[in-house]
């Protein structure tokens, strides 16, 4: 019989609203005991003194660049970023090449994850065929290959008519729609935040209302449809407004933040370094700030990175010409401890609920919880560490990420996943 004995650790599980010191025993995959229990000779066993032991992290937003990039990432490396980030679960996007949009690509990804055998690897299936925004894909036969959620990440979709098809065909499967909200007829060409900073640096801007217009547009079709609807990755002041306004009247919609929003500025496109290039772009200071006011208040539900590799080779290019986007599964634990722990926004079992049952809720997944009988996947964090981002020893095979060399607190240890250690710290 397999058995894995964590002991000594603060057991945060905030679905089952744990909060203790207490011993964790994983059996034949799955978690079979809470509380004091004695070693026995057969066990292996971990201990987490001064740590915590939370379920394991999940990451309802990246990209794995597989098929058709394997250059920048392969499902392989980034599962192996993942658990070397404490994340046991992952849902990754669909903006491939091919895009994934059929059946055929969805088992795809799910037979490279396999093979891969680290974290948990889900589909999400595109809303459009190539995410074009002109045709409905195959919502029936994706779900049927195993898609949690349907998104065009990467874009936007234009259309509201085909916006609202969308919702009503994705209601009756019960998946959630997660859209990239941006009006591209307002925001153009641009290529970072709209503003003085943009004037100055002469870069065409991207104006904050192409995200505020998209969100406020889905919201109607929302209460039309009563679809769930998912607003990734946040990032103006205004726009957390609407949501929270949308969730006082009741409309189902969730959204997420990442780790960069939550910490940079336009001001750090003052060099033309194309790692401070995302979409949407890094806003105001008094954006930064909102959106930690709204994960405080809850308005934003769970933290999700948008980790984007990237080849070198494109991120040299020119500022308007780069790719936007960053690295951010192996640091983001870190990051997201000086973003909201050490600026008291929000307490460690919060947080570890936005990264662990919310996004699995959203996804309808059945994980993010230490509950008996549960699938063991685990992470064991040392909340004191301190360590230094070094993106040249990252598993991701990119290595575009704009905090090198940042002194970061609090990394995982341990990630254990079907009951099995995936990664060891050291």
């Amino acid at each position: 019989m397999s058995e894995l004995l964590i002991k000594d650790g603060r057991v945060i599980d905030p679905a089952n609203k744990i909060d203790t010191v207490s011993d964790v025993l994983i059996r034949e995959g799955k978690i079979a005991e809470i509380g004091s229990v004695k070693a026995s000779g057969e066990m292996k066993t971990i201990d987490a003194k001064d740590k915590y032991v939370v379920p394991g992290l999940i990451d309802l937003h990246v990209h794995f660049r597989e098929p058709g990039d394997e250059g920048k990432e392969t499902i392989a490396s980034g599962s192996h970023a993942a658990v070397a980030g404490g994340f046991t679960s992952v849902a990754c996007m669909p903006n491939t090449q091919p895009t994934i949009d059929n059946e055929a690509t969805v088992e795809y990804v799910y037979r490279q994850a396999a093979e891969a055998n680290l974290a948990n690897v889900y589909a999400t299936g595109a809303i459009t065929k190539g995410r074009d925004g002109e045709e409905l894909a195959e919502m029936g036969q994706m779900v049927r290959g195993g898609v949690v959620a349907f998104t065009d990440d990467g874009t936007g979709v234009q259309d509201s008519g085909v916006m609202l098809k969308a919702f009503q065909y994705a209601s009756m499967f019960d998946k959630v729609i997660m859209q990239h909200c941006q009006d591209d007829a307002i925001a153009g060409n641009g290529c970072m935040n709209s503003g003085y900073q943009a004037t100055v640096l002469g870069l065409p801007g991207m104006s904050p209302l192409a995200e505020e217009l998209m969100i406020a547009r889905d919201l109607l079709l929302v209460q039309q449809t009563k679809a769930r609807y998912h607003v990734q990755h946040l990032s103006t002041k205004k726009a957390a407004q609407i949501i929270r306004e949308a969730k006082q009247q009741g409309i189902a919609v969730t959204t997420e933040v990442s780790p960069h929003h939550l910490l940079l500025t336009e001001d750090c496109c003052v060099g033309y370094d194309t790692n401070y290039k995302m979409n949407p772009p890094l806003r105001r200071q008094e954006d930064v700030d909102a959106m930690r006011q709204a994960v405080a208040d809850g308005t934003i539900d769970c933290l999700a990175t948008d980790h984007a590799p990237h080849l070198s080779s494109e991120k040299e290019l020119e500022f308007f010409n780069a790719p936007p986007g960053i690295l951010g599964l192996e640091c983001a634990l870190g990051l997201y401890v000086k973003a909201l722990i050490d600026t008291k926004t929000i307490d460690w079992p919060r947080m570890i609920a936005m990264m662990t049952h919310i996004p699995a809720d959203i996804l309808s997944i059945d994980k993010g919880t230490l509950a008996i009988g549960a699938d063991a996947d685990v992470t064991i964090i040392d909340p004191t560490s301190p360590w230094q981002v070094d993106v040249e020893k990252f598993y991701s095979k990119s290595r575009n990420c704009p905090f090198h060399g940042w002194d970061l607190t609090a990394r995982a240890t341990h990630t254990i996943v079907g009951g099995e250690i995936k990664f060891q710290l050291g």
